[in-house]
């Protein structure tokens, strides 16, 4: 396990209060101070009073995404080292989580081991092995879903039109959860 982190103040932003408490406590024992709030607005106050070296961000917080959260604390603290969790992974999200500052990206469930090695892997690994196989047509249609919605600023209706489908039958795909491969 690396312990490259010298600033132990960890910001953890995710709306789900119970997953809060339990990856805080799992944080505390491996020595960081935990300040957890459900909210970007919560975050971005806490971020402009108080210095963190590292922060865990869930993809979805509420109504909000993470990856505006990403933005803010990159603003507010450049030198914080930021791991995005989600159990809604999507190739078009990793690569905006990254490109707005994000460490690493990680998806749920995650050992805390993980997300700790995770706030000091910010150089691109080579050895990261390519999938061995291609991926499912359920998970490329997840995709591009993804990467579409993304392209409107998660606005549906847009997205929706833009692929010439349904408002609803597009919300209906989105609410279930991605496959695997």
């Amino acid at each position: 396990m690396n312990t490259g982190v010298v600033n132990k103040e960890l910001l953890l932003v995710d709306d789900d209060l119970a997953f809060c408490e339990v990856l805080s406590r799992a944080l505390q024992r491996h020595g960081y101070n935990v300040c957890a709030v459900q909210s970007v607005a919560e975050g971005r106050k806490v971020a402009e009073q108080q210095a963190f070296g590292c922060a865990v961000v869930d993809l979805r917080i509420g109504q909000d995404s993470g990856l505006s959260m990403v933005e803010i604390l990159v603003t507010l603290q450049p030198d914080i080292s930021i791991v995005v969790l989600t159990g809604y992974a999507s190739i078009a999200t990793a690569v905006e989580a990254i490109k707005l500052g994000a460490s690493q990206y990680l998806t749920k469930p995650a050992e805390v081991e993980d997300i700790i090695d995770a706030f000091d892997k910010i150089p691109g690994d080579v050895n990261v092995e390519a999938a061995a196989n291609p991926m499912s047509i359920k998970r490329l249609e997840w995709e591009h879903l993804q990467k579409v919605l993304h392209e409107h600023d998660g606005n549906i209706s847009a997205a929706a039109r833009a692929m010439n489908m349904h408002r609803r039958t597009l919300q209906r795909k989105l609410q279930k959860k991605p496959v695997k491969h």
